[in-house]
């Protein structure tokens, strides 16, 4: 069963352009089970229970289902882990659209190839700057979709996916298109 969640918005559609292409998020994108699934859908909330600690406001308005208000929220939003070569185990509608992908492709995909290879080192001191401050809010660098087009994103925050004993279980990062 699907909750809709109200975020007290009139109109959720997102619509803006992103290098050569358009990006559209519909108000009522179904959650994909992927992400219902139990733990990683507690990995999900920790996006924003760690970005409320950090950064010290809400990353979306309380809602009754924090996996349906971050995955239809009007900005990107993804995350990944702290496997040796982290893979992206989130991304929300509006960063699927971005990276012109679908959600199985997304996250099975090490979070290193959103960046072209001669932008990996700039992309790496980024994520290791993240590690050392706890987030963030000045990014601003190039991403590569999935079918190689290069887009610009920025300012982007990024911040610790901090557990409730101090672990941190990844990164995440939100930028509007």
């Amino acid at each position: 069963m699907t909750i809709a969640v109200m975020l007290a918005l009139p109109d959720r559609t997102v619509a803006g352009k992103i290098g050569k292409f358009k990006v559209s998020v519909s108000k009522t994108d179904e959650v994909p089970a992927l992400f219902r699934e139990p733990a990683r859908a507690e990995r999900i909330a920790l996006l924003a229970s760690s970005y409320h600690r950090l950064i010290g406001k809400p990353l979306i308005p309380q809602c009754d289902d924090i996996v349906a208000g971050l995955w239809n929220a009007r900005f990107a939003l993804l995350a990944h882990g702290t496997e040796p070569d982290p893979v992206f185990f989130f991304g929300n509608a509006c960063a699927i659209a971005v990276f012109e992908s679908d959600v199985a492709s997304f996250t099975a995909m090490p979070s290193r190839l959103s960046a072209e290879a001669p932008l990996r080192e700039e992309r790496q001191a980024l994520l290791d700057r993240v590690k050392t401050q706890g987030f963030i809010d000045d990014y601003a660098g190039v991403r590569i979709t999935a079918t190689g087009k290069r887009f610009r994103i920025g300012p982007a925050v990024v911040w610790n996916l901090i557990d409730a004993q101090g672990c941190v279980q990844g990164q995440a990062a939100t930028f509007v298109p």
